[in-house]
């Protein structure tokens, strides 16, 4: 490892000056962890290597390893330094400090020089407790002369504009908790025979055709149920998102790029001293002219880069007239597209979290149950301070079901595994994070594996304590896996022509060789794409069925059901596939089982620890699934927090207080998130609109219930090479759970103040994961994920011809 890094550091210093325009190709964050920066530092052309960045990339990597631990700010001509405090410094992220250290500004589209003075953008979270709009840190900002762009719901967080030698001073302030730069992002025939993702999945086993041409369904289709898809935009016009009448399902469509930048409110860039964030509450002129603004729904060409049209397609593509058929997961659900990403798969972290506010924001109106993020931020941040992170954990709270990818980057360029590469938001424990499995182009499920380009677990984001020694978070993900390798679906172009294909159909002719429907009217057109981007859609369409087949369901209770009844593939182990492979019929099998009213008793605290779970008249099923003539034993392993392994009936005959969505439970720490909505008024009703949302201990209470099974004691220490611990076979546990192995907890487990006491047994400190860095026999487990300079959003990796990763696009064999 050693040798190549030093190969990559001399093949990087010998390439071409970065290209000095960020807007299409993002730069990359400086990591910094605490004794291990320098050597970290040294291997980032390695890393870069490895994710397939470009030459000029790396050698800009390089240029930047001699920043320092001070802040300072500087112009082409000179420099100046401030002297944070340790507790400020502490709340800054690693590529933040790296820009303003840099002698010269760097070339990344959040920082540049304004009339000799550095500036940057950047991601403020706030601590609301005493000010929910935080008003007097947007005054703050106003008066170290920056400006305030967008305030989010989501996350108590300010997008600003600082000049860079305030941002130290800032950062120091009572009711700030972190900074993060604002990233930039970068994507990963019809008959009455279902589609092959349907056969696959088992959602063909909930549904069955009344017609041939797929005009009708009896059964489960996700119908009212409606599915938010944040990426590169939904071509309405195509085919997979008509309904029975030929009217398009896609319901809305917003293009929110640039809301950093203050596009959306009629802002112009870099302008100093102005505050937009304020007035964002129902029916106020600044949402109004955000909605205006942002609506793309009679857009002609809304999806420019043909991942967003693939992805939705996947989730709830209707399969009407195809040659081949391409039916998705949830045909008959309603699509609500939300564009962060421009016409070359590029956009900004506030672009994203914006996009989530719009979700939580019309969730309820809209009867928005499920929002796919295939996408995966660079970020070194624990999931208790990522900005991603906390937004979706705040959507989950308020009721929004979040599916996300686990990302591409299981597999270095010269085809070593690779452990440690899932990203954010994958690794918050709240959220469904999903791997990609290879289906071999079979209905049957047998010779079904994980693909090797799928990111492995376990997290790496991490975070500084008191003592300044780094923590790193070390959770288990992803959660489960699904097909993901050559799967077909829409090919978005221009509406109303022929051959005007987007950007990755363009680019990468074999994504449509040997398809019949290639090149159809623009109303028909398919490709086929893999990645674990592909993989999520499918899991946010079971959701949808899920949902459909029982509203009562809360996100968690979701995921604890399709873990549960998940399939083990062979061989591989819980960093590689989670519980299991998606298993729809299983899935809708004991959803189906479970009361209908629990969603609701949870939000009016209604229902108790230990209460009966289970419908009148029902029991538990069987756990077992017959798919395409298969018969498989379901996996019976949930994951809480990421940290504790779960089992036995117990979890769905009694309800347990971890299916509460605003509570997350990682190790021995419980929070709670609290959702407070606009008060009634005339046109607004009450509990509709999110206003904010704060996060604090968990009072207490109990978190599982007496009965419920922990498998964390089958488990042992993590080695690879024994595979024991978290490198387990996935089926060898399942197959000891369902033999009866595993603790019966017997007090339950609860917690005071936040802080977790198991009672009758210790489980608190979950699964045990080493934190240094294991270099085994080719395997490596990665200090993070750098990919470009932020956030990843398609997870078929950067676009580009000599990008190693660029064969997750394609799929593998």
């Amino acid at each position: 490892m050693r040798q190549d890094q030093a190969a990559s550091a001399a093949e990087a210093a010998s390439a071409h000056t970065f290209e000095s325009d960020m807007t299409h190709s993002p730069a990359l964050p400086i990591l910094q962890r605490g004794p291990r920066a320098a050597a970290l530092l040294s291997g980032v052309a390695l890393a870069l290597s490895l994710f397939g960045a470009s030459p000029a990339l790396a050698q800009k990597a390089n240029s930047k390893t001699t920043s320092t631990t001070t802040m300072s700010t500087s112009t082409t001509t000179t420099t100046s330094t401030t002297s944070p405090t340790a507790t400020a410094s502490a709340r800054l992220a690693a590529d933040l400090v790296a820009a303003i250290n840099a002698s010269t500004t760097p070339r990344l589209s959040w920082a540049k020089d304004i009339n000799g003075v550095r500036y940057v953008k950047a991601i403020i979270i706030g601590t609301p407790s005493a000010d929910p709009e935080l008003g007097d840190l947007r005054n703050a900002v106003l008066a170290a002369g920056g400006s305030v762009h967008f305030r989010y719901t989501s996350v108590a967080a300010l997008s600003v504009m600082l000049p860079a030698a305030q941002v130290g001073a800032i950062a120091g302030r009572a009711d700030v908790q972190s900074m993060s730069p604002n990233r930039m992002t970068a994507r990963t025939a019809t008959t009455l025979t279902p589609s092959h993702l349907e056969q696959a999945t088992g959602a063909a086993a909930v549904r069955s055709r009344s017609q041939a041409t797929s005009l009708g369904y009896s059964g489960l289709d996700g119908s009212g149920v409606g599915i938010a898809v944040l990426d590169s935009g939904v071509m309405a016009a195509h085919s997979l998102f008509w309904d029975a009448a030929g009217a398009s399902r896609v319901r809305k469509a917003l293009d929110i790029l640039k809301t950093g930048d203050t596009t959306s409110t009629t802002l112009k860039d870099w302008t100093i001293g102005v505050d937009r964030s304020a007035a964002l509450y129902p029916a106020s002129p600044t949402l109004g002219t955000f909605t205006t603004k942002t609506n793309n729904i009679t857009s002609k060409w809304p999806d420019k880069y043909g991942h967003g049209s693939h992805v939705a397609g996947v989730a709830a593509g209707r399969d009407l007239r195809q040659l081949v058929d391409t039916t998705g997961i949830a045909p008959g659900a309603n699509v609500f597209d939300v564009k962060v990403l421009d016409d070359k798969g590029f956009g900004q972290l506030s672009d994203v979290l914006a996009g989530i506010d719009w979700v939580m924001y019309y969730a309820r109106v809209l009867n928005i149950r499920v929002l796919n993020l295939s996408l995966a931020a660079d970020s070194t941040e624990s999931w208790q301070t990522d900005p991603l992170a906390r937004a979706v954990r705040s959507a989950t709270a308020a009721g929004i079901t979040v599916v996300v990818a686990a990302g591409n980057f299981g597999q270095t360029a010269s085809g070593a595994e690779r452990f440690g590469t899932i990203s954010s938001p994958g690794h918050d424990p709240s959220v469904i994070t999903v791997g990609s499995a290879n289906t071999k182009g079979t209905d049957g499920r047998s010779d079904d594996s994980v693909n090797l380009f799928s990111s492995r677990g376990p997290t790496r984001g991490g975070w500084v304590d008191a003592s300044g020694v780094r923590r790193i978070d070390n959770l288990l993900k992803p959660d489960l896996v699904a097909p993901g390798n050559k799967v077909v679906s829409a090919l978005s172009m221009q509406v109303g022509t022929q051959g005007s294909w987007s950007y990755l159909p363009w680019e990468y002719l074999p994504l449509t060789s040997s398809l019949p429907a290639a090149n159809l009217d623009g109303g028909q057109s398919v490709m086929r794409l893999s990645g674990t981007s592909i993989a999520a859609p499918a899991v946010a369409g079971a959701a949808a069925l899920l949902l459909q087949a029982n509203p009562g369901l809360t996100p968690p209770l979701i995921k604890a059901i399709l873990q549960y009844t998940a399939q083990p593939i062979p061989g591989a182990s819980l960093l590689q596939q989670g519980a299991g492979l998606l298993n729809v019929e299983g899935a809708v099998r004991l959803a189906q089982a479970l009361r209908t009213d629990v969603y609701g008793a949870v939000q009016a605290g209604t229902i108790a620890a230990g209460a009966n779970l289970l419908a009148a008249g029902k029991t538990m099923p069987v756990q077992s699934t017959t798919l395409n003539g298969q018969t498989f034993n379901w996996s019976r392993v949930v994951t809480a927090g990421g940290s504790h392994l779960l089992s036995g009936g117990a979890l769905f005959t009694q309800y347990q207080p971890i299916y509460d969505p605003r509570l997350t439970w990682v190790r021995d720490i419980a929070k709670r998130r609290t959702v407070t909505y606009w008060p009634a008024a005339t046109g607004v009703p009450a509990d509709t609109y999110p206003k904010s949302i704060v996060e604090g201990p968990a009072s207490n209470q109990a978190l599982v219930t007496a009965g419920v099974i922990s498998a964390n004691s089958l488990l042992g220490s993590s080695s690879w090479i024994g595979r024991t611990g978290a490198f387990l076979p996935t089926a060898t546990l399942a197959g000891w759970l369902a033999s009866g192995s595993g603790v019966v907890i017997s007090e339950g487990v609860v917690i005071s103040e936040g802080v977790v006491i198991s009672e009758g047994v210790v489980i608190s400190e979950g699964v045990v994961i080493s934190e240094g860095v294991v270099i085994s026999e080719g395997v490596v487990i990665s200090e993070g994920v750098v990919i470009s300079e932020g956030v990843v959003i398609s997870e078929s990796g950067q676009p580009s011809p000599t990008n190693p990763n660029n064969g997750s696009l394609l799929g593998e064999p």
